[in-house]
């Protein structure tokens, strides 16, 4: 009898150490459910979702998010505003759908234009993200829980890991759009809506080029307004916050996956600075647009700018910042590498920029 105590004992000790085996999904093959097997041994665990070992294969996803929502007239009192706000996010998912990785950042990019439709902010400017900007953001002081934008970004991404899009779904929000839990909103009082869309985005749309566990996901941006041109008689001005994105994986300083995409907000006004865009309507980006870009038609390679974005992103995996930012180009700004320009005919200076700062 205590010989058969002794091996039943031995047996339930087995089954409780037990765990799930954890699967590589390969580029092609997402993980699935190969683990029902193991179904019985979990199914009286507590539903908490456990991360992929360090060196697992996981997505990549980005998503950019832009409004031009905040856009005003220009008054006699006050000069017209063409503001650009734009969402960044950036996340790794293992083949369940968790996200393992996340960076968020935001670009706030104003250009001012007078009652005749004239473009008073310097064409030359660029605009830096609010990560970018860190302390100098300006936050802090005004914030109910003392915390800088990039501190409350950070802690809502370190919040989404673990996480899947459908967990995050279910976030409960203020009216104002602020975390309705205590724990969340003790590290978090900006209204977070549009990044938990925007961190919901990026995981939806997640897939496997290359990055693995263990891996950094980082954010890189660059943003400008040079296209920008006053309103006349005959033509609307346009004010054009033109946006480039990178997300990046790395290890060891070496890039692993990459996406790159971009988003034109064009906001046009008269010559009264009376604005003539719908605001309500979101800017597509460039990879959203696809075939309606309509780049391949005047491509000497027959390639859409999507296409040639991915092709770019492709080429600079294994690579480091230095060595991305050492592309040679030629005079015109292209790539000078043949094998390159065979797949990417438009200006890489703007994608070397965002990726080398991501990397």
């Amino acid at each position: 009898m205590k010989k058969l105590l002794a091996l039943l004992l031995t047996a339930v000790l087995l089954t409780a150490c037990s765990g799930t085996p954890v699967i590589s999904p390969s580029s092609s093959q997402p993980q699935g459910a190969a683990e029902s097997s193991s179904q019985e041994e979990s199914s009286s665990e507590a539903p908490e979702a456990a991360l992929p070992a360090d060196g697992e294969s996981v997505k990549t996803g980005l998503a950019v998010l832009p409004s031009v929502a905040s856009s005003k007239d220009a008054t006699a009192e006050e000069p017209g505003l063409a503001q650009s706000d734009i969402t960044l996010v950036a996340v790794t998912v293992d083949g369940n759908g968790v996200i393992t990785g996340c960076a968020i950042d935001s670009i706030q990019a104003k250009i001012n234009f007078d009652q005749q439709g004239a473009i008073t902010t310097d064409l030359s400017t660029t605009f830096p993200t609010k990560g970018e900007l860190g302390d100098g953001y300006g936050m802090k002081a005004a914030s109910t829980i003392g915390k800088e934008w990039y501190e409350q970004a950070d802690a809502l991404a370190q919040y989404a890991v673990g996480k899947t899009a459908e967990d995050l779904r279910g976030i409960a929000l203020t009216q104002d759009g602020k975390a309705a839990d205590a724990d969340l909103a003790a590290s978090v009082s900006i209204a977070i809506g549009g990044y938990v869309d925007g961190i919901v985005q990026a995981a939806e749309s997640a897939t496997y080029l290359g990055a693995s566990q263990g891996d950094t996901i980082s954010l890189g941006a660059v943003t400008t307004m040079a296209d920008s041109k006053n309103a006349t008689a005959e033509k609307e001005g346009l004010a054009q916050a033109y946006g480039t994105v990178a997300a990046v994986t790395s290890r060891d300083g070496v890039i692993s996956s990459c996406i790159i995409d971009a988003v034109q907000c064009n906001v046009n006004m008269d010559a009264a600075g009376k604005i003539t865009t719908d605001l309500a309507a979101a800017p597509l980006t460039k990879n959203q647009l696809g075939e309606d870009y309509g780049m391949k038609a005047a491509s000497s390679i027959g390639k859409e700018w999507y296409e040639q974005a991915a092709a770019f992103a492709q080429y600079v995996v294994g690579k480091t910042a230095d060595e991305v930012t050492g592309i040679a180009v030629t005079e015109s700004g292209t790539a000078a590498d043949a094998d390159l320009a065979a797949s990417v005919t438009v200006s890489i200076g703007a994608f070397q920029q965002v990726v080398a700062a991501a990397a």
